[in-house]
Order: C-alpha cells, then sequence, then structure tokens
C-alpha cells in the first residue's frame, strides 16, 4: 500500500515566492546590510553622459562593480575618475529588482593614495607633451615692461599681497585681479575660466587687456595643488595668447601648468620679480646710458674739430694764393 504513496519531492512543502518579492529581499538585505561603504580598486571603463552623470566600473583581479555618481555629486569630486587610476569610492549600495542588478551610487571619490595621484599625472604628461604642447617653441617671450599684468589667485592671503608687494618696490604696474578658488573641486575650473577671460578681452575695451598674466597660488600637498594639474588648467594655459607666468607652489612643487605655461616661477614673489624690471636699477641704466651718450657725442665733436684743424692747417695760406 505504501508503494502506491510518492515520497514528497525536496522543498515540495517550501513556500512559494514571487519574482518581486525576492527582489525586494535581496534588495532590503543588499541595501540594509551595506549601508554606506568604502571601495578601494583600479578604475575600468568610464562613461560621462551628456546629462552630466558619470558611469564607470571599479575592479580588482576578481570582480567588477558597476557605480554611478549624479551630476551634483561629480561636481564635488577633487578628481574626476580616468581609466587605470586607483581610487578610494564611498556611496551606497543600490539594486535594480527590474533587471537583477545592483551598483554603488558614488558620492565621494579620491585617489588611493600619493601614488595614484603621481601615476594619473604622469599619464596626463605623457599625454600633452605628445601633442607638443611642451615644446619650447611655442612658449611666448616675457613682455620686458608690462603695462597690465593680469593675476590669477584667491583674493585673500598671502600670494596676492607677497606679489602686489613686490611690484610695488621693483616697477609700480597696474593690476587687474580675476579672484578664484586655488583648491578644491571648484579650482580647475575657475582658473581655466579665469585664463580664458583674460583673453576674451577686447584691446582697447572698458576693461583693459592684460599684457601678461600670473597664475599663482602658495605652497602645498599634492593634493592641494590638484586643481593645478587638471587637463582643462593646462590646455587653457596653452592657449593663452597673453605670455603666462605660472607661479604655483614652492620651488619644489610641479604642476602641469608649469609645463605649459611661458614661464615658470618658482615662487609667487619670484613671478613678481620676472613680470618687471626694478625701477631704480633701470633708471640708473638710462642715466649711465645717457651719460655714455653725452661723452660720445663730446668726443666725436672734439675729434672732427681737431681734424678740421688739421686739414686747415694744410690748405695755403691766403695771401700765397694772390
Amino acid at each position: 500500500m505504501s508503494d502506491l504513496i510518492d515520497d514528497p519531492m525536496p522543498g515540495e512543502n517550501a513556500h512559494e515566492y514571487t519574482v518581486s518579492e525576492i527582489s525586494g529581499a535581496v534588495k532590503r538585505i543588499v541595501e540594509g546590510e551595506f549601508g554606506r561603504v568604502r571601495v578601494r580598486g583600479e578604475v575600468g571603463r568610464v562613461f560621462a553622459a551628456r546629462s552630466g552623470h558619470l558611469y564607470f566600473d571599479i575592479k580588482d583581479d576578481r570582480a567588477v562593480l558597476a557605480s554611478v555618481s549624479f551630476k551634483g555629486q561629480v561636481a564635488r569630486f577633487p578628481v574626476m575618475p580616468e581609466e587605470g587610476m586607483e581610487i578610494v569610492a564611498t556611496g551606497k549600495l543600490t539594486t535594480f529588482p527590474s533587471q537583477s542588478k545592483y551598483q554603488l551610487n558614488v558620492d565621494d571619490l579620491r585617489p588611493a593614495g600619493v601614488g595614484a595621484l603621481m601615476a594619473m599625472l604622469e599619464k596626463r604628461k605623457k599625454a600633452l607633451a605628445a601633442e607638443g604642447l611642451f615644446d619650447e617653441a611655442r612658449k611666448k617671450p616675457i613682455p620686458y615692461l608690462p603695462q597690465i599684468i593680469g593675476v590669477v589667485t584667491s583674493p585673500s592671503g598671502a600670494v596676492i599681497r607677497d606679489i602686489l608687494h613686490r611690484l610695488r618696490d621693483r616697477f609700480p604696474r597696474k593690476v587687474l585681479l580675476w579672484p578664484v578658488t586655488v583648491q578644491g573641486e571648484r579650482c580647475a575650473a575657475e582658473v581655466a575660466a579665469a585664463i580664458d577671460g583674460f583673453n576674451a578681452l577686447a584691446p582697447g575695451g572698458a576693461i583693459p587687456r592684460p599684457d601678461l598674466l600670473i597664475v599663482a597660488r602658495g605652497g602645498g600637498s599634492i593634493e592641494d595643488l590638484w586643481g593645478f594639474n587638471e587637463e582643462i588648467v593646462a590646455r587653457a594655459a596653452a592657449a593663452s595668447e597673453i605670455p603666462l607666468i605660472s607661479a604655483v607652489g614652492h620651488e619644489t612643487d610641479t604642476t602641469l601648468i608649469d609645463y605649459v605655461s611661458d614661464r615658470r616661477a618658482p615662487t609667487p614673489t619670484a613671478a613678481a620679480e620676472m613680470a618687471v624690471p626694478v625701477r631704480m636699477e633701470l633708471l640708473a641704466w638710462t642715466e649711465a646710458q645717457g651719460g655714455r651718450l653725452a661723452r660720445a657725442a663730446t668726443q666725436g665733436v672734439a675729434q672732427r674739430r681737431q681734424r678740421l684743424r688739421d686739414v686747415a692747417r694744410a690748405l695755403p695760406q691766403a695771401s700765397a694764393l694772390t
């Protein structure tokens, strides 16, 4: 009799879930269990949408994590992710039940240490150098005595004071300040816009067009100076029709803008010294040249007077001609 009764299949008495129930449970577990997470890995594929959103992969040698950052989040990034860059991303895991997928919504992204930044910097340097943007042949001469100097820097702090003080000591000139943020996520865009803005000024317009630009900020870590390593800043400096002196950081600091600028100054104070001569030295030189000119003129007149006397002695006396 027992042979006529089939044994129940394993799991036959288990509860039946709908697809939505399973997907919802997975969503609650994944998003509830992890919350905000920090993930370290290498940036893979990067896609910037026209909407301003950024889609990219974070990977290691065994797995890939799809990631997204929305326009407002991207604007706050200190650096933009590039393929091959080692990063630490912070955000929240989200799931898409309709697609059976999950991804990381990244709201903070930073290079994984100085080594990652330096590797990315070298990659950019090679790319820009290959385009010829570092060639000495394309660099413009610095005007000897510019009438108007445009300065791109922070409106507060020691840098602008040092530049103005040094110019006043050496040879007072008219200075136009274009205030910018010199650190953080807004730095690169503002500096590039300032360089472009000065170049866009029409000669003889209401706002005079500078004869020389100085882009400056004080010293800091590589992270602090990173805005001046962004490609948008390097390209704006390279495209500047106005001669440009870069003065970013201290003497040992080097950024991408230094390679494309027409002159690189080790400090903002040194940039002011490159921009103008010393007025008193120039006056002394002018006075010395005037003295040399006067002495040469006096000597020339004396030589010609003596020559005239010599020629006159060779002439016969007027009485001998009659």
